[in-house]
């Protein structure tokens, strides 16, 4: 009995070191990151940039994974139900971890519960946009031109749960106006009916929209936030422009699954880190026009706030526009 009582402490005093040293020894392998659109969009190209300076931190190569469907919650659900071992990451942004719980009432996870967060990678600015031969020229020449002409205007949107279509959902509560909505398969498809001037407006993220607006092809009326854009200096802030309320950020974050191991999660959120503080990296964000959070606005605590105050802020901006849409619908 001694003997076996002697083997059986021997046995259990090796579990501990052994699993110390297999989670010391995280990353053995490549990791995943799930992103939860097309490839060539601006999650996807945000990802590859933080992703790529990541994996150099952690020894082994990110490999980002294109999972796109139901305006990202497809991506995002497979990623939810990844083992949490640190191997399988995901870019979400306000759309998968904001509007989602509105638009999709029967998503299979919860933003705010069902994820680890890592850190805010980017914000990506939305900006409002016009055809280049749209009357108004200013931002509250567009307000007071679409409240006079409503229906008569049109906007173009991604499609139902796209960044687009919510910020310019948002943009139209604000302003009290209804226009007509054209919905496309896609930023590409919109954007270019836009610069041929087949519709009149749309509200989409900086990183989609500098090269057209530099070359003239659109008008940018503002950009929805605090501070002028580096990347489009000479475009006025909403507040600027006469709509403070209108603040806005398309912001690109990485999540891992719930119960991400800590030492785990503190390696992922080193590497975030040093990425976002790495000269070659920041240049390439902000040639896109991104916003780099500083530390304390990247760190895990700061993300799980931000993904709090959106589902709260979108819910019942969302819900509301799908109600009157709906019952526009049924009078018709």
């Amino acid at each position: 009995m001694k003997r076996l009582s002697l083997a059986a402490a021997l046995a259990l005093a090796t579990i501990p070191i052994a699993g110390a040293q297999a989670q010391a020894t995280y990353p053995d392998r490549q990791i995943s990151m799930i992103v939860p659109f097309a490839a060539g969009g601006p999650t996807d190209i945000i990802a590859r940039i933080v992703g790529e300076h990541m994996g150099k931190t952690l020894g082994q190569s990110i490999i980002v994974e294109n999972v796109a469907g139901a305006g990202g919650t497809t991506g995002i659900t497979r990623a939810a139900q990844s083992r949490p071992d640190g191997y399988t990451i995901m870019m979400g942004h306000m759309g998968t971890h904001g509007a989602a719980p509105a638009l999709y009432p029967n998503i299979k996870y919860d933003p705010a519960k069902d994820f680890t967060p890592i850190g805010l990678a980017a914000g990506t600015p939305i900006l409002i946009v016009t055809k280049k031969a749209f009357p108004a020229k200013t931002l509250k020449e567009f307000v007071d031109y679409v409240k006079a002409n409503g229906t008569k205007v049109n906007e173009a949107h991604a499609g139902v749960g796209s960044v687009s279509h919510t910020s310019c959902t948002l943009l139209h509560s604000i302003i009290g106006t209804k226009t007509a909505r054209v919905t496309y398969r896609g930023t590409g498809p919109a954007l270019n009916d836009l610069v041929g001037g087949q519709v009149d407006y749309g509200c989409d993220q900086i990183v989609n929209l500098v090269s057209q607006i530099n070359a003239g092809n659109i008008t940018a009326l503002a950009i929805a936030t605090p501070e002028r854009s580096p990347a489009l200096p000479n475009v006025p802030t909403t507040k600027e422009a006469g709509l403070p309320d209108y603040q806005v950020s398309a912001w690109n974050a990485v999540f891992a699954p719930k119960t991400l191991p800590a030492d785990v999660t503190a390696k992922l959120v080193g590497a975030l880190d040093k990425a976002l503080d790495d000269e070659g990296t920041r240049k390439r964000l902000l040639e896109l026009g991104s916003v780099i959070p500083d530390k304390a606005g990247r760190s895990p605590a700061a993300l799980q706030k931000l993904v709090e105050s959106e589902v709260a802020r979108w819910t019942p901006v969302l819900k509301a526009a799908m109600a009157a849409e709906q019952a526009a619908g049924e009078k018709k």
